[in-house]
C-alpha cells in the first residue's frame, strides 16, 4: 500500500483535537486576524475533542456569538449524545458529516435527530470521495492520491465496487446526466435541510456539480438509485482502521465537570 497521506500523518503523529475554551478563543481570534474580518458566519468545531466536555466548548462558542465574533455554530462528526448536549447549551445550526450513496450510516440516528432539533446537514464527500465521479474506475488515480489508502479503493474491494459505479452510470444515462451528477443529485434530494459540499480543483467538475441541480428525481427515482448501491454490497470500510476514531460514532466527550487526562 502507498504511504499514508499528509492529512493522515498529522493525526498519527500526535496532533490533538482541542476543544478547550482557551484554544477555541485563540483559534477564533487567529482566524479573524488572518481573514481580516469582524466576524465569521458559521464556525465549526471540526471533529470532537474526546477529552473536553462539549459543554465547555459550547459555552465558549456561545460567548463568541454573544460578542458578535461568530454568527452560527456547527459541529462535525459528533455523536447523537454530543449533539444533544451541545444543542442544550446553544442552538447548533449545522452538522457536517459524511453522506453519500455508499456511506449512509447517519440515516438511522443522526438525520432524524438533526431534523428533530432543526439542525441543517452538511454532507462532505457526497461523491463518495470522488468514486461516483469515476476516480479509480474510469479515471486513474494520481501517484500522490490518498484514495489508495481507503479500503474501498483497494484491490478486490475496488473491483467489487466498480459494479456499483456501472449501475449508477446506467441510471445516469436514463436521466440524461453524468454518474457524478446523479450521485450528487441524490444527496441534494434528501431534503431542503441538506447542503452538500463537493470538493474540486477543476472548473469542469465545478460546472458538473452545478449541473446536478437540474437533475430532478421522483421518490421512485430515488429508491431506484438507492437500491442500485445497496449498502450490503459496498466492499470495504469508508476509512482505514487507524482513522476510525474520527467517525461520528466515536464523537463523544466526558461528562460536564470532568476531563480526561492525556
Amino acid at each position: 500500500m502507498t504511504a499514508l497521506p499528509s492529512w493522515t500523518n498529522w493525526y498519527l503523529t500526535g496532533v490533538v483535537i482541542n476543544g478547550t475554551p482557551e484554544y477555541v478563543r485563540s483559534a477564533i481570534e487567529a482566524s479573524l486576524k488572518r481573514l481580516d474580518v469582524d466576524y465569521i458566519d458559521l464556525y465549526y468545531q471540526h471533529r470532537v475533542d474526546p477529552n473536553t466536555p462539549i459543554e465547555d466548548t459550547m459555552s465558549e462558542l456561545k460567548k463568541l456569538v454573544e460578542e458578535g465574533k461568530i454568527k452560527y455554530i456547527g459541529l462535525s462528526e459528533a455523536s447523537p449524545e454530543t449533539i444533544k448536549r451541545a444543542h442544550a447549551i446553544h442552538p447548533i445550526t449545522a452538522l457536517q458529516t459524511e453522506w453519500s450513496l455508499w456511506t449512509r450510516d447517519i440515516e438511522k440516528q443522526i438525520v432524524p435527530l438533526c431534523r428533530e432539533l432543526g439542525i441543517g446537514i452538511v454532507p462532505y464527500s457526497p461523491l463518495g470521495r470522488g468514486f461516483f465521479g469515476g476516480k479509480g474506475v474510469v479515471e486513474t488515480l494520481p501517484a500522490n492520491s490518498f484514495l489508495p489508502n481507503l479500503p474501498r479503493f483497494q484491490g478486490e474491494n475496488l473491483d467489487k465496487n466498480k459494479t456499483l459505479y456501472m449501475k449508477i452510470e446506467m441510471l445516469a444515462k436514463k436521466h440524461g446526466c453524468t454518474p457524478a451528477q446523479l450521485a450528487l443529485a441524490w444527496v441534494l434530494h434528501q431534503g431542503t435541510d441538506v447542503a452538500p459540499i463537493p470538493g474540486t480543483t477543476k472548473i469542469k467538475n465545478l460546472d458538473s456539480n452545478i449541473g446536478s441541480l437540474k437533475v430532478k428525481l421522483t421518490e421512485e427515482d430515488l429508491k431506484e438509485v438507492s437500491d442500485a448501491v445497496s449498502i450490503n454490497e459496498v466492499a470495504g470500510n469508508a476509512m482505514p482502521d487507524v482513522l476510525s476514531q474520527l467517525h461520528w460514532k466515536f464523537g463523544n466527550t466526558p461528562p460536564k465537570g470532568s476531563k480526561v487526562s492525556t
